[in-house]
């Protein structure tokens, strides 16, 4: 798609998909069925247009998605839909294509429905039969394109083979010529049944249908049922799991198989059970890598199981009177009578005698509960609960001993989870009686904590979802007396609170986002379910105990919000009984238990604040070694833990405990170096904020006066820190510094200033300090922002004696371009500030505007953006900035209206509009010099675009030669200025060489000799003087081609300089010159006489000019012969003599 074609963010589809979203299941009707009646109406009519029929399909998509949550409001058009559809194809004069079409809505109203529901509605008479049957074999089962015709021919088939008549009775005389039999209607079915099971395509599903429908039938069992059982056993004997084909032929086949045993009567059936299973046994699915196969497997098996035993209602399942969940939520209702569970007495005349393949089903479905996919462990867990429903009482018992030893921590959570899905299905069906109950509570309780950790991360979410599972079944399937005993352990596992007893769907909605959600469950969830008087106290003692000593850092962090939340709940009991076991936690030896409870302490301490109940906090808990492994942690736990304490006014003003606070800051900031990358800044902004809440509370003497021996000892500590030959260090105390309050720097502002200043400028011995650069920006633009702006207080607030230091360091740091493995990482410009404007002095307004305008022309997208940002708030700001050079062009260039809908991130807006610039005298040297480097740059993009623009510019003062020659001798000047400076001077010489090729300085060729080509020649032969760069020459050449155009003296420095590089000690070098030398002589046929101009081409293509020099050398010659300039001669090296050596006596 081209971009210009791409849907725009927040479009008409975007909106409606959101739409849906937001609403849920909360639709009320299917109301699109005007629209959905005219798109059907239409279909004779588009399915020819390719874009047209494409539309329509994805309009009728997108309106059946829409109800995959309530697909039942279809139900009431159904069956209009379907007879639309279906007159097209059954119309003979509709197309093929038509066809198809309608066949490919039919499936996207299957796929949204389901083809349960769907089915009923094909017609399924008599007449039906062989119409389907023929349109069915007509069908190509290799056109990828016509998929969903065939999935709904099976369908509609496996329909109309369900007529109540013999379908002998259809074949008529099947003797059409005298010895030629016709085919069956029975056979044609089963011969199309078989092979479409073994295509690669949804059909193949179809088909499994069809088979199960088919073969069942009474006339068709007795005579088919036995031959397609061999097929279909033969067909997985021959099959390999381990190739494409193999899986296809078995997963059609396994469908199919199961389907049957599904849908056959058992006395049909059970004959062949046996037969069945044991080849499933030697198929071996379980060492299957393909999921699918391994759930057909169990699926298969359990069917097979189901066949054995005889259909019948456990007569000893537990019982319950009234399942009904509205009912049990009636608690209030005096008159509803208790109901009554009873155990149903054993049959003592049950048949114990089970079938020998029972064992072996049993024994797969248990292994099918460990298996590595959820899918099949579900169909395991339903498998078991179906089979145990069949068993005498004392095998189903077994079965439950079985699935309990699931629950053995030698097991994975694989095992765990199976067992849990078993355990739910059992006491959903009631198979698991209450004396059982005993043992599987404990194991239920350990599955609703299940947690295992694996690396970086954790198992077990699924395991205790399935716990969850197990207990919504529980409250569903027993009496309360039988679970009473059991109630209080369970209510205190987070993830059933409230679900046991109360039993409510809106809480079962809530649970859901418990389990998907963490946040949400720790810091939600929690609140309302603590909101029960009966389940607060547990839920803290769960979060102490369990969570804020778990692995993972994030869920510590939830736990200790989640105990500052739930503080209000139990505010008595989270300081009598929490706080203190808190703080006793604090001295653990585990480095996990001392981040935990430390980061509790702050969120509970800060939370009894808020509540006003306030107690004296023990500071033994800051006696810890902060080095070594988790020293980072410790450290971010207990600056939290200072700021919360120093925002919530803790009574400790004066007390000793705020010099350990202090140096535990300081050390922070001091160490910064030693702590990981990843977790350095993090670390540096916690220690910071702790910083500035300890300062404005503990620091202060009077309001707005600081305590002088602190702000003294404080200032000038840091003060020295600025210069520590640590670049970490150095950004730690320059982000303190501007965390400072306002009464701390008062009396001391010129003197942070100075020391900031000082930091930001670039000197040798820390050129590659960027960040502590960087950071001490960001500390005086904050401290502006402190302190405010008041005249004649220099030490006090910002005001016209000290703004233009500022604005120097500011615009100093513009011009710094330290690059490391990450890049640019030195200019931040990012500084201007609104509050400073009116106090910007002539000199200082255009130096600002200026260098704004340079990063807003430069390469990288983000800076342009940002510093585009800047200079039109500066320009368009109320009230209007002082000095702003050329304003009213400025503005006419850049109108109001037109700053919110550019966006300067891209290079094909931003470059046509600051190249404007150029054309205003003041701009035009920092314009120029911003975009030589985007024109000379590497990336596609911004080459493209900033080119186009600069020689849209240069096209346009063509015919003013004045302007020219002032724009000319600008970008001399940017090139003498940066002469030597590789950041500007090789992406300049890239520029020059598009400039020159594109004719850009036509108008000064016509010259002699003219100043501008005289300075550019001289200019890039220094440039490329003694260079060793391949990159700088290879342009410095091209820009020698490019100056031949001129005449005069200009032309013959040119070639002359361009045949010393033909001897280049480099031969990549050598052979760029010959090759650009050919093509300049090409473009420019006035550089060479034409009787020469063959042999110049001839040596220049023939030479083998990475040989060795001194045949080179003599080609050069010939060529410098046949331009007309003089033969470069080597100069002697001259060796200094070395003075004689007198011995000494």
């Amino acid at each position: 798609m081209a971009l210009g074609d791409a849907p725009a963010a927040g479009g008409p589809d975007e909106e409606a998909e959101d739409d849906v979203l937001a609403r849920g299941a909360a639709l009320e009707a299917f109301g699109e069925s005007a629209e959905t009646r005219a798109l059907l109406g239409r279909l004779r009519e588009v399915h020819g247009d390719r874009a047209a029929r494409e539309l329509a399909e994805e309009r009728f998509r997108v309106i059946m998605d829409k109800y995959q949550e309530q697909p039942h409001l279809l139900d009431p058009h159904l069956e209009w839909m379907m007879n639309l559809l279906l007159d097209m194809v059954q119309d003979k004069t509709s197309p093929t294509a038509l066809v198809h079409l309608a066949f490919k809505f039919l499936y996207i109203i299957t796929k949204v429905r389901g083809y349960k529901i769907f089915l009923r509605l094909f017609p399924h008479e008599v007449a039906d039969v062989e119409p389907v049957l023929d349109m069915v074999a007509g069908q190509d089962p290799k056109d990828h394109e016509t998929w969903e015709t065939r999935y709904m021919l099976l369908l509609w088939l496996s329909v109309t083979c369900l007529i109540p008549f013999d379908l002998s009775r259809l074949d008529g005389n099947l003797l059409t010529q005298p010895g030629r039999a016709r085919m069956s209607i029975m056979d044609r079915i089963l011969q199309i049944a078989e092979s479409y099971l073994v295509v690669s395509d949804k059909a193949r599903d179809a088909a499994a249908v069809l088979v199960s429908r088919f073969i069942t039938r009474p006339d068709v069992k007795q005579q088919k049922m036995a031959g397609f059982l061999d097929w279909s056993l033969c067909t997985l004997a021959r099959s390999s799991f381990q190739t494409l084909e193999g899986v296809i032929a078995m997963d059609g086949t396994l469908q199919a198989l199961a389907q049957i045993f599904k849908h056959g009567k058992r006395e049909d059936c059970l004959p062949y059970a046996a037969t069945v299973l044991q080849c499933l046994d030697g198929c071996r699915l379980p060492e299957s890598s393909q999921t699918l196969l391994r759930k057909l497997g169990v699926k298969l098996v359990q069917r097979l199981g189901l066949t054995f035993l005889k259909p019948k209602v456990a007569a000893w399942r537990y019982q319950r009177g009234c399942r009904s969940l509205a009912a049990n939520l009636q608690h209030c209702a005096p008159h509803r009578p208790e109901q009554q569970a009873f155990l149903a007495p054993s049959d003592s005349h049950e048949d114990d005698d089970v079938p020998e393949g029972v064992e072996s089903v049993i024994e797969q479905l248990l292994v099918g509960l460990k298996d590595k996919d959820t899918v099949v462990r579900w169909s395991a867990a339903k498998g078991i609960g179906r089979m145990a429903g069949r068993l005498p009482k004392e095998l189903a018992d077994d079965v439950v001993g079985s699935v309990l030893d699931c629950f053995s921590f030698q097991e994975t959570d694989k095992a765990w989870h199976g067992g849990c899905l078993a355990l739910a299905e059992l006491g959903r069906r009631g198979l698991l009686l209450p004396s059982r109950l005993a043992e599987a509570v404990p194991v239920i309780l350990k599955a609703l904590t299940y947690e295992e950790k694996r690396g970086a991360c954790s198992v077990g979410a699924n395991v205790r979802d399935a716990a969850c599972y197990v207990c919504w079944s529980f409250a569903r399937a027993y009496e309360p007396r039988e679970l009473t005993p059991f109630v209080p352990a369970i209510s205190s596992c987070r993830s059933v609170l409230g679900l046991l007893v109360h039993e409510c769907e809106h809480l079962q909605t809530q649970l859901l986002d418990f389990l998907k959600c963490s946040s949400n469950c720790f810091l939600v969830i929690s609140v309302f379910i603590a909101g029960f008087p009966e389940y607060t106290q547990p839920m803290i003692d769960h979060l102490v105990t369990v969570k804020i000593s778990h692995w993972d850092g994030v869920i510590r962090e939830l736990a200790a919000k989640a105990l500052a939340n739930l503080t209000p709940r139990a505010p008595e009991y989270s300081a009598t009984h929490v706080f203190p076991r808190l703080l006793s936690m604090t001295r653990s030896p585990d480095l996990h238990t001392r981040h935990g409870a430390v980061l509790a302490c702050a969120e509970v301490a800060y939370a009894l604040h808020r509540l006003a109940a306030r107690e004296n906090f023990n500071s033994e808990c800051f006696h810890y070694s902060f080095r070594g492994l988790g020293g980072e942690l410790m450290r971010q736990a207990v600056c939290l833990l200072i700021e919360n304490l120093s925002l919530s006014k803790m009574p400790f003003k004066g007390d000793t405990i705020i010099d350990g606070w202090q140096w535990l800051i300081d050390d922070t900031l001091r160490s910064l170096h030693l702590i990981s990358s990843h977790a350095r800044q993090q670390l540096k902004d916690a220690a910071v904020s702790a910083l500035a809440a300890l300062c404005s509370e503990y620091y202060v003497q009077e309001p707005g006066q600081a305590d002088p021996t602190v702000q003294e000892g404080l200032v000038g500590r840091y003060l020295a820190e600025l210069q520590s030959p640590e670049e970490m260090t150095r950004c730690g105390f320059s982000a303190a510094l501007g965390a400072l309050p306002g009464f701390l720097l008062k009396g001391r502002l010129q003197q942070v200033l100075a020391g900031l200043r000082a930091i930001a400028r670039t000197s040798p011995q820390d050129v590659g300090f960027a960040e502590s650069r960087r950071d001490a920006l960001k500390a005086m633009a904050r401290i502006c922002q402190t302190v405010g702006v008041k005249a004649g207080a220099p030490d006090e607030a910002v005001c016209k004696e000290n703004v233009s230091q500022v604005y120097g360091a500011l615009l100093g740091c513009l011009g710094d371009y330290t690059t490391d493995s990450r890049g640019d990482v030195a200019r931040v410009p990012s500084w201007c500030r609104a509050s400073a404007q009116t106090m910007l002095p002539l000199c200082s307004c255009e130096q600002v505007m200026c260098r704004v305008a340079q990063q807003a022309s430069e390469k990288i997208d983000r800076f342009r953006a940002h510093a585009a940002g800047v200079f039109l708030t500066l320009l368009h700001c109320d009230p209007p900035t002082p000095h702003v050079p050329h304003r009213a062009e400025l503005e006419r260039l850049f109108p109001r209206c037109d700053v919110a809908s550019v966006n300067w991130n891209a290079p094909s807006q931003a470059f046509p509009r600051v190249t404007q610039l150029l054309g205003l005298p003041a701009y035009r040297y920092h314009v120029l010099l911003g975009l030589v480097v985007s024109v000379g740059g590497l990336t596609e993009s911004t080459v493209r675009h900033s080119t186009q623009s600069l020689f849209a510019f240069m096209k346009g003062i063509q015919g003013d030669p004045q302007a020219l020659e002032s724009f000319g001798g600008t970008l001399l000047q940017v090139f003498e200025d940066n002469l030597l400076n590789d950041r500007v001077s090789l992406p300049l010489l890239r520029t020059l060489d598009q400039m020159l090729a594109n004719g850009c300085f036509e108008a000064l060729a016509a010259e002699e000799d003219h100043p501008f080509c005289v300075k550019l020649l001289a200019l890039c032969k220094e440039e490329i003087k003694r260079s060793k760069d391949i990159q700088k020459l290879q342009s410095g050449i091209a820009v020698f081609c490019g100056t031949v155009q001129f005449c005069g003296a200009v032309r013959r420095q040119a070639l002359l300089q361009l045949c010393l590089l033909l001897c280049h000690p480099f031969p990549l070098i050598r052979k760029s010159t010959a090759s650009r030398a050919y093509e300049m002589v090409l473009t420019y046929s006035d550089v060479v006489d034409a009787d020469a101009l063959d042999e110049v081409l001839a040596v220049l293509s023939d030479t083998a000019w990475d040989a060795k020099l001194p045949g080179v050398r003599a080609q050069r010659n010939r060529l410098c012969d046949l331009l007309g300039v003089p033969r470069p001669q080597l100069v002697p090296k001259v060796t200094p003599r070395r003075p004689p050596q007198h011995s000494g006596t």
